[in-house]
């Protein structure tokens, strides 16, 4: 994804209905509340990796359909005949990985939510910390979860600063939601 205040500036001049400006405006950034909204983020922040987000952007609402809404805990249960489905769904990114890190993430996500109640309540019991310190947590919790992945899903979903340039008008919309970064 493009440096934050590349990015604002990127989506400025494009139409409201565009995907970068209506993902930009209400999205990014913005706190999840949800465990299902918070896997789903992960998995489409997972599937962009070498890819455009544009892709992924387009994509968006396949991943919806493909993966039962992000339903965590049937994400958990797929079979090889699910794994097997996704891999022949066009309308999704097909790559074996992937797909793979999806279910196995979903399954640790249980573990998760068995131990503090909800992944969210693990992100919170971690927040604030570095950029690095998230990257070593990811990296040792989950699957297919490097730095970019990790940053982005972080700063996507308002447990890390730069999501806006602090000179957007979305930015004063995010600081009300979540005011405490670590640096």
């Amino acid at each position: 994804m493009e440096q934050t205040n590349s990015y604002c500036r990127f989506v400025s001049d494009l139409p409201f209905d565009h995907v970068h400006r209506k993902y930009h405006d209400e999205e990014y950034g913005f706190p999840i509340d949800d465990d299902n909204g918070l896997f789903g983020r992960l998995i489409l922040e997972i599937n962009q990796a070498g890819l455009s987000w544009t892709t992924i952007l387009n994509k968006k609402e396949n991943f919806f359909k493909a993966y039962d809404n992000f339903d965590i805990h049937t994400v958990a249960n797929y079979n090889e005949e699910e794994r097997a489905r996704l891999l022949s769904d066009a309308g999704i990114i097909r790559n074996k990985l992937k797909v793979n890190a999806a279910i196995h993430n979903a399954q640790v996500i249980i573990g998760l939510q068995d131990e503090f109640g909800s992944f969210k309540n693990w992100l919170d019991h971690h927040h604030p910390l570095t950029k690095n310190e998230w990257v070593k947590l990811f990296k040792k919790t989950f699957k297919f979860t490097g730095g970019e992945i990790t940053n982005e899903f972080l700063m996507s979903s308002g447990y890390l600063k730069g999501a806006h340039g602090e000179e957007c008008e979305v930015y004063s919309e995010i600081i009300e939601h979540k005011p405490k970064w670590n640096e």
